[in-house]
């Protein structure tokens, strides 16, 4: 593929069903040139966040938030919603190509939603922000334990659940993004841990790659009875990056002064899955509290968690998780597959090689 050439996928229209059947269609157009104030990245990797599958199943127009008792409106759930036609836009990780902008220089590394494109532009009125970043760790870790996946883990175990020694842990979606970091971190703060997952493989590397101390299968087992098996004086702490009937059974299974993190990608469901019910009587008769959050309530502090998560990295006592795919092609296969397998982490794909 010629470097003049800018291969894009756009959203063709919004899904009739769940977003992995969302249709995306391929463009070319020719590589953005740059004015002055403005500089070139060239993107390397592009994240699948779990957040993209709301914005591609919600409507342009979506109702106006609810007003709380204050009178104030309630923030949105998630960012807003990909219009048709757009290009789609999620996490992702590039290089500096060209530049005319005082703060950015070719070869500088930058995060942002660079969208899944070859090429864009930053720096103008009404571009996208992007982050520039030292690279001290291989690159994909900043889209996976150093990424949104593991703030939204380091700050919904350490700041909203603060398991203590001792205390039982369930990750319900410990396969992904934020579950497998948040699986490491309840370790790491000596708690007995169980993750949720689908398929006997991911349960295998659960327990054998990250050390887990059991495993629940959410496809083939029933949850609350194999919840019973594992945690038999109940869930002291349920951290939710993911939702359905592991969910749902941890709600009636939580011990006495529990805690319950709802974090974003729990609620980034696709439409008409459903949503968890609990026993609301037996939740309060044990004092559990329940909690629901986003990594971005905390975004003054993500200097302070990237960099405990990076000495983890370095010690070894935690392992960032990445499923690497490749190939600009297969972006939307990857999308619409990125539940299945056996991987653990991040699912992401690699378009291209730094400079």
């Amino acid at each position: 593929m010629a470097a003049e050439v800018n291969r894009q996928w756009r959203l063709a229209s919004r899904p009739r069903g769940t977003a992995a059947e969302a249709p995306f269609s391929y463009h070319e157009e020719p590589r953005p040139a740059v004015a002055d104030g403005q500089f070139l990245v060239r993107t390397l990797y592009v994240a699948l966040d779990p957040e993209l599958r709301e914005r591609i199943g919600r409507a342009a127009d979506p109702p106006a938030p609810a007003p709380d008792p204050s009178g104030d409106a309630l923030p949105p759930e998630d960012g807003p919603p990909l219009p048709v036609g757009a290009v789609v836009r999620g996490p992702a990780l590039g290089q500096v190509v060209e530049s005319r902008h005082r703060g950015f220089a070719a070869g500088d590394f930058v995060s942002g939603l660079l969208g899944w494109q070859d090429y864009g532009t930053g720096g103008g009125s009404g571009e996208v922000p992007v982050l520039r970043f030292e690279p001290v760790h291989p690159l994909p870790r900043y889209l996976g334990a150093l990424g949104a996946g593991g703030l939204t883990a380091y700050f919904g175990m350490l700041e909203v659940a603060r398991p203590r020694a001792g205390e039982t842990v369930l990750v319900c979606g410990a396969a992904a993004a934020a579950g497998t970091v948040a699986a490491q971190i309840a370790k790491i703060r000596q708690c007995r841990v169980i993750g949720a997952a689908g398929g006997p493989a991911r349960l295998r590397r659960l327990t054998e790659s990250l050390g887990l101390d059991g495993a629940v299968d959410c496809r083939a087992e029933d949850p609350g009875a194999r919840l019973r098996a594992l945690c038999p004086a109940g869930v002291d702490v349920c951290f939710a990056d993911g939702g359905g009937r592991t969910l749902e059974a941890a709600l009636g299974h939580m011990a006495t002064w529990g805690r319950v993190v709802l974090c974003g990608a729990a609620a980034a469901r696709d439409p008409g899955r459903p949503r968890a019910t609990a026993d609301l009587a037996r939740l309060v008769a044990r004092r559990v509290r329940m909690e629901g959050f986003a990594a971005r309530d905390y975004a003054p502090r993500f200097q302070e968690a990237r960099r405990q998560l990076s000495a983890w990295l370095a010690t070894g006592a935690l392992r960032s998780c990445e499923d690497v795919r490749e190939g600009f092609e297969n972006v939307p296969r990857a999308f619409r597959c990125q539940r299945g397998g056996a991987g653990l982490g991040q699912v992401m794909v690699k378009l291209a090689d730094p400079a």
